[in-house]
């Protein structure tokens, strides 16, 4: 196991007054032990205790290396493997679990009062896989660099007459010319007023000249995701346009100019809304200023309004503020930020400078 992270999630189950925890989400268990498996319908489960006699109970159908730093609980699918999880728990301590532990596995434990109590214990999870580790940094930044190599080419496609679903397909195969593992979402590729649509879904709209195109695209590298917007105009653009662009890149520097450690999460946000709202764009910035990245593409934090945390060196999160204006276009720009132990990194340097394609 990844005896830092484990202890992170301990020290936090610590902090909640509870002392051991169920962890059935497959992601946060390849956190804590760096196996991915998709158990599908079957149980699979993490029991963790800050009394040690850690366990991981997995079906005798996965293949597991020999040593995964944990006592191993294997069963077949006529074992009573409910009865091996009852025999591991503390009875007369309550029991954390995460929010992925469905009924068909929780509710006869509580029928059997496998604990004393039981609570949402998904925070003690979430928040160590909120601060990333060196290992995880450097995923984060190869993840990165592949999604900007994939999008720079992308833009070399914009071509007459192309559609949208033509370009997310290509979107896929550059990824994998490039490394990449797989997709962390499928890319959304919008053109002209398709764009105000904020998570616009490609369809057969053709490229025209005067379109604004805005490509929301990211990937996987070693499990972790990368996540990436930027927005092009196609042979020419307007005054209109070119100042909703730049309104947009301002409010994204103006947020990104503050990031700190301890900096509060919400002042980002409210940073980059202020820029949008003077420029007369309050109403069309229809969506928090960003969202944390790791494992998943939208992993447990946010940037907005009512976040209440703040910013802790290795969380990684997105800046991508926006200008959706209905029948007309839309603008987003998004990079990835670290918080390091004395300001931040932008993980993304692919250029932000408005630019028009030819």
């Amino acid at each position: 196991m990844k005896q830092n992270r484990v202890d992170a999630v301990l020290k936090n189950l610590d902090a909640m007054g509870l002392s051991q925890v169920l962890i059935t989400d497959p992601l946060s268990i390849l956190y804590l032990t760096g196996r991915l498996i998709k158990p599908m319908e079957r149980f699979y489960a993490l029991y963790l205790n800050n009394k040690g006699g850690h366990k991981i109970f997995i079906n005798q159908l996965e293949t597991v290396p020999e040593d995964l730093g944990v006592e191993k609980v294997r069963f077949s699918d006529s074992d009573p493997y409910l009865d091996y999880v009852f025999s591991a728990i503390d009875h007369g301590e309550k029991l954390g679990v995460d929010k992925n532990l469905p009924a068909r596995f929780l509710l006869p434990l509580m029928d059997r009062s496998a604990a004393a109590g039981y609570e949402n214990a998904s925070l003690a999870v979430d928040k160590a896989r909120a601060v990333k580790d060196e290992q995880e940094r450097e995923l984060m930044r190869r993840s990165s660099k592949i999604n900007e190599m994939a999008m720079a080419a992308l833009k070399e496609r914009i071509r007459p007459g192309v559609t949208e679903l033509q370009l997310a397909g290509e979107m896929e195969e550059l990824y994998a010319s490039f490394g990449a593992d797989g997709l962390s979402f499928p890319p959304l590729v919008a053109f002209g007023a398709n764009a105000a649509s904020g998570h616009h879904y490609p369809d057969a709209t053709a490229l025209k000249p005067g379109d604004c195109v805005m490509f929301d695209a990211g990937c996987t590298y070693g499990g972790y995701c990368s996540d990436m917007t930027r927005t092009y105009f196609y042979k020419s653009v307007t005054d209109r346009q070119a100042m909703v662009y730049n309104t947009v890149l301002e409010a994204m520097q103006a947020a990104i100019d503050l990031v700190r450690p301890g900096v509060e999460l919400r002042d980002l946000d409210l940073a980059a809304r202020e820029v949008i709202t003077k420029a007369g764009f309050g109403p069309n910035f229809t969506h928090r200023l960003g969202h944390f990245i790791g494992l998943e593409d939208h992993d447990y934090g946010d940037v907005s309004v009512s976040a209440t945390d703040l910013a802790l060196p290795g969380n990684i999160f997105s800046i991508e503020p926006g200008i959706y204006l209905e029948g007309e276009m839309g603008v987003r720009i998004e990079d990835l930020i670290l918080v390091t132990d004395e300001g931040y990194e932008n993980l993304n340097s692919l250029s932000k400078e408005l630019e028009v394609v030819q």
